[in-house]
């Protein structure tokens, strides 16, 4: 007879003894069989990566990539092909039960019954994982999620954005040290993207570990500390934001001066400047890694231009994950 799962959850001495990886993936490859006249797709191939725990990690990738595949997996609604995946150190080939207990998973999709009120669905929730009712923290997770006032309203009542938020909530009702948000704002309006955020983050301060895909690569930039970008099945880029930006070593320097100007000088001529649009400075296109900014602003000084102002445009998240899905591999 199967244990219920309430009997395996983790003990204080296993959440003490946390692992350094809250996700440890190896080889990991999901292969579709042939069907409807269709040749066999592989979605996933060989895929490796590990998910520091406490960190905000962002999976990110094109539509196909592999991304919902991956996450399928560690929720066990797709069986894999071969390789290992291990959550919260459990192996899910091994232990099953006690790997989806650290995970909490918020799909893209709205799968809420509309005729519970958002109290009835943590409930009911908690019921499924075992979870003893004298150990519930109901009104605790809504208020965290900015919905105790709503505990009572029938899910159907509630405007998108609360229905993102309470599916985030269905999501924590076992305590899970891991939290996998699929999209989680694909479709709520600015000021709610906000909240939801700042309702996450606070999560991830307190030790809860994110996992993030998402199509908005300006949250993914501001949010998430490691990143892995996953094409065709295959991870071809997985580093810090920092060092991933790095990568395309690339800036650009625009200096106003006080005077207009219709010619760049030869101090300048050296550094490739061009005149500012508007004839009011120049712009210098550089690479950080080979040219300090201190030598431009110098030759700008030489010339005997006195800077007003300066502003300086370096790549972004979108930069390169363009350059990394287009060219079909790592930068």
């Amino acid at each position: 007879m199967n244990k219920p799962v309430s009997a395996i959850r983790p003990s204080d001495a296993a959440v003490s003894a946390a692992p350094d990886n809250a996700i440890t993936i190896e080889g990991l490859t999901k292969t579709y069989r042939p069907r409807g006249g269709q040749p066999a797709k592989t979605a996933l191939n060989n895929v490796s990566l590990s998910v520091p725990r406490g960190s905000f990690f962002g999976l990110l990738g094109p539509n196909g990539a592999g991304k919902s595949t991956l996450i399928n997996i560690m929720a066990g609604l797709v069986m894999k092909s071969a390789g290992s995946v291990r959550i919260w150190d459990a192996d899910l080939d091994v232990n099953e039960r006690r790997a989806r207990l650290a995970i909490g998973v918020v799909p893209q999709e709205l799968n809420l019954d509309p005729f519970f009120t958002a109290r009835e669905l943590l409930e009911v929730q908690a019921g499924l994982y075992g979870v003893p009712k004298a150990e519930r923290r109901t009104e605790e997770i809504l208020r965290s999620v900015g919905l105790l006032d709503k505990a009572d309203a029938y899910a159907r009542t509630l405007s998108g954005g609360m229905r993102r938020r309470l599916l985030v909530a269905k999501a924590m009702v076992h305590t899970p040290p891991i939290l996998v948000l699929d999209e989680p704002t694909a479709g709520v309006d600015i000021e709610l993207r906000k909240q939801l955020w700042e309702q996450v983050k606070a999560m991830n301060a307190r030790g809860t570990t994110i996992l993030l895909t998402t199509h908005y690569l300006e949250e993914a930039e501001e949010l998430c500390d490691r990143i892995a970008i996953i094409n065709h099945g295959e991870v071809v880029a997985c580093d810090t934001t920092r060092a991933l930006l790095n990568r395309l070593d690339n800036k650009a320097l625009t200096v106003t001066v006080d005077r207009a100007v219709d010619a760049v000088p030869d101090a300048l001529a050296a550094f490739g400047a061009e005149v500012a649009p508007g004839g009011h400075g120049f712009v210098f296109r550089y690479r950080p890694s080979a040219t300090n900014i201190a030598d431009l602003l110098g030759a700008v000084g030489s010339t005997g231009h006195a800077i007003l102002d300066l502003s300086t445009e370096e790549a972004d998240l979108e930069d390169i994950f363009l350059q990394i899905t287009r060219s079909g591999g790592g930068a």
